[in-house]
């Protein structure tokens, strides 16, 4: 579930252009602390077959099974909770299976939403009806979904056609300013700037809007992006705790569950339907600041509506219980088994889903085969490797958020780590997300993986070359099944992909026949992707001591404090942010130290064993501090206070979302100031349990 480039597969025209995204400061502010020598040196250094495994498991890649892996996952489109989602979920146990590893499969009862009839008609002044298409070109008898957004409510309207740019609060300014009435007209929107299609189609809603269209901008005129309109993540029926059959069920009409969705119907279109529409409009001109972010045919386009263009619009869907499959193979540790370190990717698409998610998961199904080889030249892990394959994604990271919730105790005592690949390869470019104390692993790992697209390069040269330093986003998006890891329960979390974006993003062009076409045709970023994956895993699951660096999270901690400092321009003290701050890079430094001395230590006594594990307890459960159990306010299941979803779009930092809210809060300036306070004091408390937790002491 990532967001798109824009072209083609047969009927689209493909330009590709390679860029490499301009990433805001706030998400990724970055100074790496060096440690002298690599935490892995010495694990070699103590024992030689630990690097032979590595070695291994990086020489026996074969782009040869990705190839056949994605071609078996992609043979007919599989939306969760149908038949083919289901063969789709078996192929993976068998794989697992036939590994012979440890394998099972849990099943929840979920909400989901399918469409049953949709259209769309357009009527010209002179009282011509045009009536437009929906889906894409030569899909209808391929048992692709019609385009819809998933829990949509069903509704028709017919109205003046309005243009409503990205559907931002600024936006709907503009158009009033300009004199715009949208109140009663269907409104069209074009994705990005960061709105969900919750927002988009909740700000339609408090504005009048009637119903919602949204496209997406892009080389492939003819695709249209599927979605979901629902308001957070995990099934809406069971808020905070486990799907599964026979729980507790909250019923369809109630507030919780109805206001995760949005109050006028939606619906996704083309952008070749978008624009016939938007170039019939009169009214308004279109604002200046406007003009500038169109990246195609907005040439075109002059005027904002509405009408004199009308639409009649209908959409009807239903929703209803279904069960999902999340797929598990489990690669037991010899040493420390009740530390499990997580590699997970969804498996359900809204179409074919090539790139999305499947190039994801045959990365994780060839990193199965690589450790089962492993294990049968007599490797075992130390620590308990467990593979995740989720259902129901894309309806918002049901599946894993499910599971999350009904494994919330142990994964909280015991999770090390998740480690997250999406769509392995959308394009050219290595894209990192992490918390940052695994900054340091992932630089080294980098230095091991050959680049997919030069010769005799690493992928770390090519990324730090690219982005002209180091380059590693933090996770405060929800796009993906890292969510429930870290916001929820505190978790450290990587999300790993090449590619910035994609032309056929939850299109019906996602196939592998773009994938062998334009994507990754020799299949060189799935191996690489895989690569890096496997290597921190096998870092995490058999490093005596845990490779985790807080100095960089102190180093992170410090930048944003002095963003935030500049943003509010010392109206208000962020001393109590700035005093934890100092405690935990002392506490940082501390454990930093020790660390060094444990890995040096050879002793393999009882005492020796213990103070490692101990070391590595805290390293572990430090993420955990950063959660609160009242959670962000308004979004009490969200509960990382130092990275997580912004309430408001228009905010201007994307790290401290309590205090990013707060600023963003439109009430009288006594009560703002007051609110942003404390949540600076909830921030600065966070930092400190985060202290306390790696010294492991009590006060």
């Amino acid at each position: 579930m990532k967001m798109p480039f824009t072209g083609k597969q047969p009927s689209c025209t493909l330009l590709f252009i390679l860029t490499l995204s301009v990433v805001t400061l706030y998400t990724t502010l970055h100074r790496h602390h060096h440690h002298p020598h690599p935490p892995s040196a010495a694990v070699a250094k103590n024992n030689p077959n630990t690097l032979s495994y590595r070695n291994t498991f990086l020489s026996t890649a074969s782009n040869h099974t990705f190839a056949a892996y994605l071609r078996r996952l992609t043979l007919h489109p599989h939306l969760a909770g149908t038949p083919p989602s289901l063969s789709t979920a078996l192929y993976v146990q068998s794989h697992f299976q036939s590994l012979k590893l440890t394998t099972h499969l849990t099943n929840f009862s979920t909400l989901l939403s399918y469409p049953t009839h949709s259209s769309l008609t357009l009527l010209f002044p002179n009282a011509t009806l045009l009536p437009l298409p929906l889906s894409e070109p030569n899909t209808a008898q391929n048992d692709v979904v019609a385009p819809y957004h998933a829990y949509s409510p069903s509704g028709a309207a017919y109205g003046a056609a309005v243009f409503l740019n990205y559907g931002r609060e600024e936006d709907y300014r503009a158009l009033a300013a300009h004199g715009v009435e949208v109140k009663g007209c269907v409104g069209l929107v074009r994705r990005g700037s960061g709105m969900s299609r919750h927002e988009v189609a909740s700000n339609a809603a408090a504005h009048g809007v009637s119903a919602v269209l949204m496209y997406t901008e892009g080389e492939c005129k003819e695709g249209v992006e599927r979605g979901t309109v629902m308001k957070g993540v995990g099934d809406p029926l069971t808020p905070g705790w486990a799907g599964i059959e026979g729980g507790e069920k909250l019923d369809l009409n109630d507030p919780r569950v109805t206001e995760k969705f949005p109050g006028v119907p939606s619906l996704p279109v083309s952008e070749a339907v978008a624009e016939g529409i938007l170039r019939s409009l009169e009214g308004a001109v279109l604002p200046l600041e406007w003009r500038e972010g169109f990246k195609s045919g907005g040439s075109k386009i002059r005027r904002v509506g509405p009408g004199p263009t009308m639409l009649n619009f209908t959409y009807e869907g239903e929703k209803k219980m279904s069960t999902i499959h999340n797929i598990f193979a489990v690669i037991k540790g010899s040493k420390e088994p009740d530390r499990f370190v997580l590699l997970g990717n969804h498996r359900d698409a809204w179409t074919y889903g090539a790139v999305d998610p499947n190039s994801g998961t045959a990365a994780l199904l060839d990193i199965a085969r690589r450790l089962a080889l492993l294990m049968r030249l007599g490797w075992t892990p130390r620590r308990t490797i467990i593979l995740c394959s989720w259902d129901a994604e894309e309806f918002g990271m049901i599946g894993s958020t499910e599971w999350v919730e009904q494994n919330l105790m142990n994964l909280g005592s015991k999770a090390v780590a998740y480690l997250n690949v999406d769509c392995a390869a959308q394009g050219p470019g290595l894209f990192v997300s992490a918390t940052p104390q695994l900054d340091d692993l992932l630089i080294e790992v980098t230095k091991k993986v050959k680049d997919p697209d030069l010769e005799n390069v690493n992928l770390y040269e090519q990324w730090t070359a690219a982005n002209k330093g180091v380059k590693i986003e933090r996770l405060s998006r929800v796009d993906s099944d890292f969510a429930p890891f870290l916001h929820h329960a505190g978790i450290p979390s990587i999300d790993l992909y090449f590619g910035s974006e994609f032309p056929v993003y939850h299109t019906a062009f996602d196939s592998y026949d773009w994938m062998m076409n334009f994507g990754d045709p020799l299949f060189q970023r799935h191996v690489a992707v895989a690569g890096i994956w496997g290597l921190v895993a096998l870092h995490l699951a058999d490093d005596p001591i845990l490779p985790f660096n807080y100095l960089s999270y102190a180093t992170q901690l410090l930048e944003y404090k002095n963003v935030l400092d500049a943003l509010l321009e010392g109206s208000i003290s962020l001393q109590p942010i700035a005093a934890a701050i100092e405690e935990f890079t002392m506490a940082a430094n501390e454990t930093d130290e020790e660390a060094k001395k444990l890995r040096a230590d050879q002793n393999r006594d009882e005492s020796s064993v213990l103070r490692k594990r101990m070391l590595n307890d805290r390293l572990m459960l430090t993420e955990r501090g950063f959660i609160d159990s009242e959670g962000l306010p308004g979004r009490q299941w969200f509960k990382h206070l130092i990275y997580g979803p912004r309430g408001d779009t228009e905010s201007k930092i994307a790290f401290f979302p309590g205090i990013a809210d707060a600023i963003a809060q439109r009430t009288n300036e006594e009560d703002r100031q007051a609110t942003i306070r404390h949540e600076i004091w909830r921030v600065a408390r966070a930092i400190q349990r985060g202290a306390a937790a790696l010294r492991g002491e009590l006060s």
